[in-house]
């Protein structure tokens, strides 16, 4: 199992200070809109590698108009040891990350640390740009290989050199080559790592009995194929040197893949499904993806599932409740009454925030 069983908020966003004491059971979190509820699903998401679900930098998250940085503190309980994490940034800079009162990178926090949401910006992933689905398919990536943000950062900040040569004119092979082939390594990693995802969600899908219509999925790319191995990554690069100075861009490579989904048992595109389809599309890789880690390590991901409840009709919405206590998952939740979780009753643990002359103030019920 995996659960945040504390969680210390310190000038991080409306959230002046809050002391939160939990179990692992999931956590329904009700409140006017504005009031924070948000706040709190995106502290819980810095326990975890990344920039968040609001992808924010760290002098956004500081509480305004004071902007004296923000400090998380929480307790990990796995199914080993159990991990006190602080993460923080002071002065707008960097954050900062520490388990066990040591040092640590944000990689070392991703193998003990797994964290899957799903928020209001998604509801129309299928339908925008192939940036959001990439970044969707990593988080998944991640919470089955921990090792996925160490080549995902490799990787970007090889393209990003790649790319500034590019852009300068830079003519001398020498000065790509290095950059080439890190960008090689690490990316067919990166599409290695997204392929078994995609792979194991579908697996998982379709030996589940469940509320939610199976997406099929397919990982493809922007133009041709994604070459098959890291030595026809790098002379794909090599070979599309020319082309890619003329537009001051790399255009080869996992950076330009898409994922892309299907509503299996009408045979309907994602993007041509309604609105409700889409979501309950989205539920259901969520819910696949926690069942998979079960399956395969006998640990889930914390889920964060901001608003969900309001775009579920009462007999989708106690299905997915019923799934989620069955699971064993500590998923946090939101929603703007308590009225949405009632069928959760004491299988969940229940929190209200309030929003006090801009403070928010938690109350656990």
């Amino acid at each position: 199992m995996l659960a945040l069983t504390s969680l210390f908020m310190s000038h991080f966003r409306s959230h002046l200070r809050a002391d939160l004491h939990l179990d692992a059971r999931p956590v329904a979190i009700h409140g006017n809109n504005g009031a924070g509820k948000t706040n709190i699903l995106e502290a819980v998401s810095l326990f975890s590698p990344g920039r968040g679900i609001r992808r924010a930098s760290a002098a956004d998250m500081a509480r305004q108009p004071e902007a004296l940085g923000w400090k998380l503190k929480g307790l990990l309980q796995t199914t080993g040891p159990t991990f006190e994490v602080e993460t923080s940034s002071e002065g707008g800079n960097a954050r900062q990350v520490k388990i066990d009162n040591k040092a640590a990178s944000q990689v070392a926090l991703g193998r003990i640390a797994r964290v899957v949401w799903l928020i209001p910006a998604m509801d129309r992933l299928w339908i925008e740009g192939a940036e959001g689905r990439r970044r969707f398919l990593d988080r998944i990536a991640l919470s089955f290989d921990p090792d996925h943000a160490e080549a995902t950062l490799a990787y970007e900040k090889a393209m990003r050199e790649r790319n500034r040569l590019l852009k300068d004119n830079v003519r001398d092979a020498a000065w790509y080559r290095v950059l080439e082939g890190q960008m090689a390594e690490a990316g067919f990693r990166i599409h290695q790592t997204r392929v078994d995802a995609v792979s194991r969600l579908t697996a998982a899908q379709k030996e589940a009995e469940t509320a939610f219509p199976v997406a099929e999925l397919q990982l493809i790319q922007a133009e041709g194929e994604m070459p098959e191995s890291a030595d026809d990554l790098r002379a794909a690069l090599d070979a599309g040197r020319a082309r890619d100075l003329a537009v001051g861009r790399t255009l080869v490579g996992p950076h330009r893949s898409d994922l892309m989904g299907a509503y299996a048992a009408k045979g309907l595109p994602a993007k041509d499904c309604s609105t409700g389809e889409q979501k309950a599309l989205l539920v259901s890789l969520i819910l696949a993806n926690a069942r998979a880690l079960q399956a395969e390590e006998g640990s889930v991901p914390i889920l964060l599932l901001d608003e969900v409840a309001a775009h579920l009709d009462g007999n989708r919405r106690a299905a997915l409740y019923d799934e989620i206590c069955a699971l064993g998952t500590q998923a946090w939740m939101t929603g703007t009454g308590p009225e949405l979780f009632q069928e959760l009753g004491d299988r969940a643990q229940h929190l209200e925030v309030v929003d006090q002359n801009g403070l928010s103030e938690v109350v656990q019920e």
